[in-house]
């Protein structure tokens, strides 16, 4: 019992602070209280994060996600939403606490875990067809060079870009970048989606688009794929999701976590009309707000 998180405390993130010492020794768990995730879905496990020594990131962070489960993060820039599906990815290591992906422990990039982020991350000197051709032999790699390609203009096809398979990166318009690794993302065929508000670039059009077409991914795919979904974007949280877990913010943290408790089917002019969204959403508003003005009154400090 004496044993906690050996591995999982990064090393010199905590020299020469004793403070911060002493805080890292009570918040690490003993053995016996730590789950150990034998089911499948994400499983988050008094998960801590900071950058340097002088301010926490993210604090005690518990989820556990069902696989096949759509759960979408809202909250206030910098509260570490992106922060956490960073760790999720395996692009950087918690400073305290664990993360698993069906019984696994996290510790660093995988095919089962795709990610779209904000700034695309296409390579320039590639055709857009063959961006997500790559993530396909990548993902596949004993696909013939032609059935990748044939596979890789399907996917921007479903995106919208049927008509941008030639051009290059720099051809593009942010929108379309963004749809692009959307299309990326989609071909590596991931059991796990990772997505950092990846329809803010979007005009409304293309971005309800791309909302039905996850809704129709979460559908059809067999086994159902799970995502992990930031915004901004209250109305979207309630569309896509069937839970949203919102984040308070310095440090980062869980200060809601409703279910969505809406058919999976949608009908976006029903659903976006009815009474019980709009008293979801109103509860929704409620939690952020408070949470807003408790950072204004000067109760946390406005993180950068």
């Amino acid at each position: 019992m004496k044993e906690a998180l050996n591995n999982t405390v990064r090393p010199g993130l905590v020299e020469g602070h004793s403070q911060w010492n002493q805080r890292l020794r009570q918040i690490q768990p003993e053995r016996g209280d730590v789950v150990q995730g034998s089911g499948e879905g994400l499983a988050l496990e008094n998960l801590y994060f900071s950058y340097d020594a002088s301010a926490l990131t993210l604090e005690n962070i518990d989820l556990a996600i069902p696989a096949g489960q759509f759960v979408t993060l809202l909250g206030s820039s910098g509260c570490g939403k992106s922060t956490l599906l960073r760790l999720i990815a395996g692009l950087q290591s918690p400073s305290a606490g664990r993360l698993r992906w069906n019984g696994a422990p996290i510790s660093g990039p995988s095919l089962d875990r795709g990610v779209v982020f904000q700034d695309y991350a296409l390579f320039p000197w590639m055709s857009v067809v063959d961006n997500i051709a790559i993530a396909i032999g990548k993902a596949r790699p004993g696909t013939p060079k032609a059935a990748r390609r044939e596979e890789a203009a399907a996917y921007l096809e479903k995106v919208g870009l049927a008509s941008a398979i030639g051009k290059h990166p720099f051809e593009l318009s942010g929108g379309m970048r963004q749809r692009a690794a959307i299309a990326r993302a989609l071909a590596l065929g991931s059991p796990l989606l990772l997505m950092d508000e990846p329809f803010g670039a979007l005009d409304p059009v293309n971005r309800a688009r791309l909302q039905d077409l996850l809704l129709e991914i979460r559908e059809n795919s067999t086994p159902r794929k799970t995502f992990v979904f930031v915004t901004h974007d209250v109305d979207e949280a309630l569309y896509l999701s069937e839970r949203v877990v919102i984040f308070g913010s310095s440090p980062g943290r869980v200060i809601a976590d409703l279910p969505v408790d809406f058919p999976l089917r949608r009908d976006r002019r029903a659903l976006l009309t009815s009474n019980a969204f709009h008293a979801l959403r109103e509860s929704v508003a409620e939690t952020l707000a408070a949470d807003t003005l408790q950072r204004l009154s000067g109760d946390s400090d406005i993180a950068a």
